[in-house]
């Protein structure tokens, strides 16, 4: 994968995060505010938790960081899985904004 290729496909994914939090702050299901700088998202939960998700260009791969701990995703031509196989992105993030929010949620590309 090129850089361009890369970047492409990264932006989708913050894009869809950014949307998937709208969303869940429009029915009501929980408050995170989504902060946008570059290539790098913050949602900050009403407990004041964060979940920090970053681009790391180099190594063509997205970093996310939670409360349970660091994760790295590569994409695999169809999906954003994790480096050491805790599983898809938006799966994993589902998991951990679930754990910092204190309900259940669900987000997606």
């Amino acid at each position: 994968m090129i850089d361009s290729e890369f970047m492409d496909l990264a932006e989708t994914l913050l894009k869809a995060v950014e949307a998937s939090c709208d969303c869940i702050n429009d029915q009501n299901l929980a408050d995170i505010d989504n902060q946008r700088t570059g290539g790098m998202v913050t949602l900050v939960f009403s407990n004041r938790s964060q979940i920090v998700i970053n681009l790391q260009k180099p190594l063509h791969e997205v970093w996310l960081a939670a409360k349970s701990g660091g994760y790295h995703f590569r994409y695999d031509g169809n999906h954003w899985t994790d480096t050491k196989g805790q599983g898809e992105f938006f799966a994993c993030l589902s998991r951990y904004a679930s754990e910092q929010a204190g309900c259940a949620l669900v987000l997606s590309a």
